[in-house]
């Protein structure tokens, strides 16, 4: 490859920047759009969470639960960091929703229960929030296929299923996206003027806070008001400024079409890209984000072309992202021109990778975002990138004692 085709301009990602501005504010207006934009129907006590909440997160085959106590805005987890456990649900022919709430039923009654809490549960697979704080889940990934749960309520059953055989009776049940719990838990400091959850992982995704008045495709039966999280499900965006090898891999994924930008960005895809540029060099359908970075901090066991190109991979990656949050904070700052400091709480292993030769991703996105802020008008808002432990389970709490 003799020239970089990877190499964006700052010009093209403030196009890319404000094309996602659009494609957001389409997705606040009506249902069914490239860029999502779900509201989640929770208002989460920024300062004001108290108490103690049962959480859990299930992000894929691994499941975790604890109990948060939350007392004067700090956050406590027992057992520390959760008790994990592998539900194998994608393994196991004919795993149905009763064998599902057994499993998880089992596992929360291990740890010490409060005698009356609520339940935060990050739920990290495709659903739609509902006004009472459950959601309903609209497809499984990930190779679950428990098919009686699509288009039904996942926090309702379990919360039933646990006070019908438990040992101890729950109040509520709140079910978040695990981009909205990275959200919540940024509230844990409350000297901003405006919060982003981002991941930047096996996939990507963002999530901020809305007024509702700004989301005209809420029902006005609702009667909502205020500040709203919204997950906007920002892995599915059509960038312009893709090469053909982002159109290769979109083309020999299993699902064409759908989550272009996630295909230039995140863990699961830049390897692809990488073996699509060297489709003769022993790159496999495995090749991922942890390869190419491992690649790059071990120059000496590979070619340099392959060094070369997988640094400006990995880059781009970098400053797409950048792009995207410079477009979410242009239009947060439409909405409230007296937003100054954002804070983004980010998770992911592709987010926090380190590597030798070109700056590590978090810089290169923080560097990359000031640059594009100041050319968009914007040079007075001051960001805050944050990594907090157990991101996804102090939200979940927040939301629970909401």
């Amino acid at each position: 490859m003799k020239k970089n085709v990877f190499k964006l301009k700052n010009s093209q990602l403030k196009e890319i920047a404000q094309n996602l501005g659009g494609k957001i504010n389409n997705g606040l207006v009506k249902d069914n759009t490239e860029v999502k934009s779900i509201p989640t129907y929770i208002h989460p006590l920024s300062s004001g969470a108290q108490g103690q909440a049962v959480v859990l997160d299930w992000g894929g085959t691994n499941y975790r639960a604890a109990v948060i106590n939350i007392e004067n805005g700090k956050a406590t987890i027992s057992p520390n960091k959760g008790v994990g456990r592998e539900i194998s649900a994608n393994t196991s022919k004919g795993f149905a929703l009763n064998d599902l709430l057994a499993m998880q039923s089992e596992f929360v009654n291990e740890i010490e229960i409060p005698a009356k809490a609520p339940i935060g549960y990050c739920f990290s697979y495709p659903a739609e929030c509902l006004p009472n704080g459950d959601a309903e889940l609209i497809k499984w990934t990930k190779g679950l296929d428990i098919k009686e749960m699509i288009g039904n309520p996942v926090g309702k059953p379990l919360l039933d299923y646990l006070n019908n055989t438990g040992k101890a009776e729950f109040t509520g049940i709140k079910v978040i996206n695990d981009t909205v719990a990275s959200l919540f838990a940024g509230l844990s400091n409350p000297k901003f003027d405006a919060y982003i959850g981002l991941i930047v992982g096996t996939g990507t995704n963002m999530a901020s806070f809305v007024n509702a008045d700004r989301i005209p495709k809420i029902n006005p039966d609702l009667n909502w008001t205020g500040l709203t999280p919204v997950n906007l499900e920002s892995g599915n965006f059509i960038p312009p400024h893709m090469t053909k090898y982002d159109e290769l891999v979109d083309e020999n994924s299993d699902n064409t079409g759908s989550q272009r930008f996630e295909k230039a960005v995140s863990g699961m895809y830049i390897g692809q890209i990488l073996k699509e540029v060297f489709p003769e060099d022993g790159f496999t359908d495995q090749t991922d984000g942890k390869d190419l970075t491992d690649l790059i901090n071990q120059p000496e066991n590979h070619k340099k072309k392959h060094v070369k190109v997988a640094k400006e991979i990995y880059k781009r990656s970098a400053k797409l992202v950048a792009a995207s949050l410079a477009g979410l904070i242009d239009l947060l700052a439409t909405h409230d021109k007296s937003i100054k400091k954002v804070r983004i709480t980010a998770e992911g292993s592709l987010f926090w990778s380190k590597v030798n030769g070109c700056k590590d991703y978090n810089k290169l996105v923080k560097s990359t975002l000031k640059e594009l802020l100041s050319e968009m008008g914007h040079k007075k808002i001051k960001v805050n990138i944050a990594e907090i432990e157990n991101a996804n389970m102090i939200g979940s709490g927040i939301a629970a004692l909401s």
